[in-house]
Parts: structure tokens; C-alpha cells; sequence
């Protein structure tokens, strides 16, 4: 037995396995305290330090750069930073919040939109481009009333938008939505900016679980939707910008696919 464990420990303080003269010296170490001086001391300690993970980069083969590759005020904390920003227009923390935002809105905007272009040519198999000017188009309204309407009420909201991230929840108001009770329903549950959660943007709970009615944000499960959302926005705005390509050749998305 004796034997055995002296094996294992020369196993242990070969230059293979320990690395280095100053490994080596720690495993040939032996494991009884010993006594120095008439006292025994204390036997040694090991402390393991965890490797922080590499900061992911959008060019993963290239190693040098500067700011170009790895932004310094990019430090990998917001969902799915790859340290993509060329312009600088980030350098300015406040600044870099809102660009977040912005990219979120358009994101969800661009999401819906594909969605909407798909479903509605497969339904009616009019082009997304040719809709509102179709004549068995359901249009109510003018193009010209519609236009106005959608500057005022969405400069209304956008507006209203801006002040809030300036001075957040200065635009909630109980009488806003008083058939919806705001103050519970509508009010900002997750406590991060451009993802309000609770009950009412929330209701299967995937980002958090309802305790006596009350919303609690789950931290793991939002941070995994984060990233999840902000890749299929980017991919979605992508897929805009090519049906924006193709509407201008008189294409359509399901006709580039053949279908």
C-alpha cells in the first residue's frame, strides 16, 4: 500500500503532469504536516482559480485589430456583444443603451414584418409591395389618412419612448390604460430597460414564474430569451434588407424560393 502511494505521488510530480518545477515541488510534497522547529505546521493549501471565458469576437480568426475587432467599450456584458461596432457609435455609455434599444425595437419590428410578408402572400398571393395598392386589398382608409395617422400615433408613442429611457417611468400614468390596471399589469417587472416582462408581456412565464400573482423575473431564463431575441432580430432585419433588394426587381420571397 505503501508502495502504491509513493508511486501515485512521483506519478503526480512528474514534469508531464505537474507542469513545472514549482508544481513538482507542491506534489512531492508530503501530505502529513510536518514540524518545523518543535511546532507543526500547517499542511499546504491549494487554491484553484477558474479561467474567465475568452470575450467572443464577430471576427474569430483574426487576432490583433484594435477597436476595429475588439472594441475596448464593448466588454461583452450586453446579449450578444461580438464587439461589432466599426463606427465607435458606442463609445458613449449612455448612448450605446439607447443604440440597444433602438436595435431591439427594429429588431421586433423586423420580425413581425417577415412573418407578415410570408403569411400574407401565401394567404392571398398578392406581393407584400403590391398590397395596399391591390383593389381587393381591404383598405379603409386612404393612403394619405393612413400615412397621417401612423406619424402621429407613432410619434406620439416614440416620443413618449424617448422621455422614458431619459427619465424611466416618468411616462406611466394610472389613468394611461384604466381598463388594464398599468400600475400591475403594465409596469416594468424585469427591472432592464426594452424588456418589461410581467404579466401582461409575459404570460406563459417563460422569463419568470407568478407567486400569488405576483411576477418574479427568473435572471437565467431572461438572459437565455436576451440572447435568443437579439440574434433572431439581427437575422430578421438581414432578411428585410434582401426583400427590400428583391421588391425593387419585382421579386417577392416566396418567388426567389420558387414557391
Amino acid at each position: 500500500m505503501a508502495a502504491t502511494s509513493a508511486a501515485v505521488l512521483n506519478g503526480l510530480g512528474s514534469p508531464l503532469l505537474s507542469g513545472g518545477k514549482k508544481s513538482q515541488a507542491l506534489f512531492s510534497a508530503p501530505i502529513a504536516a510536518r514540524s518545523v522547529g518543535g511546532a507543526v505546521a500547517a499542511p499546504r493549501r491549494f487554491v484553484v482559480v477558474a479561467a474567465t471565458a475568452p470575450k467572443k469576437s464577430w471576427l474569430p480568426g483574426v487576432k490583433a485589430g484594435g477597436n476595429f475587432v475588439d472594441p475596448e467599450w464593448l466588454d461583452g456584458s450586453l446579449p450578444g456583444d461580438y464587439g461589432f461596432d466599426p463606427l465607435g457609435l458606442g463609445k458613449d455609455p449612455a448612448f450605446l443603451k439607447w443604440y440597444r434599444e433602438a436595435e431591439l425595437i427594429h429588431g421586433r419590428w423586423a420580425m413581425a414584418a417577415v412573418v407578415g410578408i410570408f403569411v400574407g402572400q401565401a394567404w392571398s398571393g398578392i406581393p407584400w409591395f403590391e398590397a395596399g395598392a391591390d383593389p381587393g386589398a381591404i383598405a379603409p382608409f386612404s393612403f394619405g389618412t393612413l400615412l397621417g395617422t401612423q406619424l402621429l400615433l407613432m410619434g406620439w408613442v416614440e416620443s413618449k419612448r424617448w422621455v422614458d429611457y431619459f427619465n424611466p417611468e416618468s411616462q406611466s400614468v394610472e389613468w394611461a390604460t384604466p381598463w388594464s390596471r398599468t400600475a400591475e399589469n403594465f409596469a416594468n417587472a424585469t427591472g432592464d430597460q426594452g424588456y418589461p416582462g410581467g404579466k401582461f408581456f409575459d404570460p406563459l412565464s417563460l422569463a419568470g414564474t407568478l407567486n400569488g400573482g405576483v411576477y418574479i423575473p427568473d435572471k437565467e431564463k431572461l438572459d437565455r430569451l436576451k440572447l435568443a431575441e437579439i440574434k433572431h432580430a439581427r437575422i430578421a432585419m438581414l432578411a428585410m434588407l434582401i426583400f427590400y433588394f428583391e421588391a425593387g426587381q419585382g421579386k417577392t420571397p416566396l418567388g426567389a424560393l420558387g414557391l
